[in-house]
């Protein structure tokens, strides 16, 4: 099933690479260079980003460590930079200079890195602004309901670092790519790379809707024509600007798995993208609808955590952006009530009006970005706002009506209130629990 694939130079002994960020991808990139004979130097601004234990564990390993403020003169004589995926690339100007510059560094995402020291198994990459970790699930559990070893990771957990170190051999790589990523990727290539859309997101990372889109992209510019991409079909047009090699399969939401127990149309164009790609790599269509029959809901993705007095409490977390929104606001049947708020990332909720006017009973705004949310929404619907999660839950809950759907679905980040969406989520349901 392998096919060989060019990949970028590897570092060579004694070179120096430095890794910036001490979080989990990170430490599997210092682990591997270091694995490799590179001299590594490990930054990360945080003083407190590792453990005593940690960072003796590293310096054992020969890795330097360094927490505190960057600055130029750790970056000297460096031959590749790995940043942390929260690293935009465009910043390192300020220690790195031209990165054009002959003898300049090469900036690599941890992806990259670990691409280039795989022993040629095929890869199956999943991008886009929402749906690509349920999509990359789907996809792994059909290749192993045909009898594949999977490996899953990237984006969505286990560094491929982790598993290059790991020494097991997987028969297909599945592996979820963020924008982050993939603007530092250079030779990076999936057999099938899957691109479900592209909505504003991130804006508060990349300049641009240009530079975001052109990442995405990325994902096939090493592609060639023995290669597959899978795209959304409303990404055809856009598409056009690119020069994609590979051969094309677009996708449309499809009633293939009508035993499919994930709620929404979205779900049923993830499972239609997944098997797509996965039918590139011999899976049938008999293996794949088990895998989607058998498949659950993953964790802050419209997880049902629990009905109480006939009503419905759903943890969205994971929705982070508006077009997120809209795909958590036509999921449903019932009507709505509305949990939004945190660090507004862009996006026209103005957009979504004719949904909130329709659908929406409620909302129920907390911690930050009211403002945005109510000047878009207002007269829609009666809106409230309050400084914690806990107390918007308590108040859509003591107004709700059997029948209802009480709806977690922030179209925001959580770094107002909690360290991650997760941890957002994970208190929506403690919350929930306690409701009596």
């Amino acid at each position: 099933m392998a096919l060989e694939k060019t990949r970028g130079r590897r570092i060579q002994i004694g070179e120096l690479a430095v890794v910036v960020g001490a979080g989990r991808s990170g430490l599997a990139a210092a682990r591997l260079l270091s694995r490799e004979g590179a001299r590594v130097r490990l930054l990360d601004r945080n003083a407190d980003a590792l453990s005593t234990e940690q960072a003796a564990a590293l310096r054992k390993l020969g890795v330097d460590v360094q927490l505190g403020e960057h600055s130029p003169e750790q970056f000297e004589h460096a031959a590749f930079v790995v940043p942390s995926p929260g690293m935009p690339v465009a910043k390192l100007a300020r220690y790195l200079g031209d990165v054009t510059r002959p003898g300049a560094p090469e900036v690599l995402a941890e992806m990259e890195l670990a691409w280039r020291y795989l022993d040629d198994e095929p890869v199956l990459a999943v991008t886009g602004t929402s749906g690509k970790t349920t999509t990359a699930s789907l996809a792994a559990a059909m290749l192993q309901a045909q009898g594949y070893t999977v490996f899953l990771g990237g984006n969505i957990g286990t560094p491929l670092s982790e598993y290059v170190l790991s020494g097991r051999k997987a028969d297909v790589l599945v592996l979820e790519i963020s924008s982050f990523q993939l603007q530092a990727c250079s030779t990076f290539c999936p057999r099938a790379g899957v691109l479900l859309n592209i909505t504003p997101n991130h804006l508060d990372y990349h300049k641009d809707m240009a530079e975001y889109t052109e990442a995405k992209f990325r994902l096939f510019r090493c592609q060639d024509e023995g290669d597959l991409a899978v795209l959304g079909a409303d990404l055809r047009d856009l598409a056009q600007g690119f020069n994609l090699r590979a051969r094309r399969v677009w996708v449309r939401e499809s009633e293939r798995f009508p035993q499919s127990g994930l709620p929404g149309a979205h779900n049923k164009f993830n499972e239609e993208a997944a098997w797509q790609a996965c039918r590139f790599f011999g899976v049938s269509e008999a293996n794949a609808a088990r895998a989607v029959a058998r498949f659950k809901p993953l964790p802050h993705r419209l997880e049902l955590v629990r009905e109480h007095c006939g009503v419905l409490y759903v943890n969205d977390s994971k929705c982070t952006t508006v077009s997120s929104l809209k795909v958590a606001l036509q999921a449903f049947d019932r009507p709505l009530r509305l949990l939004c708020g945190g660090k507004f990332k862009g996006g026209d909720l103005a957009a979504l009006g004719g949904l909130i006017r329709e659908r929406v009973r409620e909302v129920a705004l907390f911690g930050a970005s009211r403002e945005h949310f109510e000047t878009a929404w207002q007269g829609l619907a009666p809106i409230s706002w309050h400084p914690v999660l806990e107390d918007a839950v308590r108040a859509l809950a003591a107004s709700a009506q059997e029948g209802d759907v009480v709806l977690l679905a922030p179209a925001t980040s959580s770094f107002d209130l909690y360290d991650n969406y997760m941890a957002r989520g994970d208190d929506f349901k403690r919350i929930v629990s306690k409701l009596a």
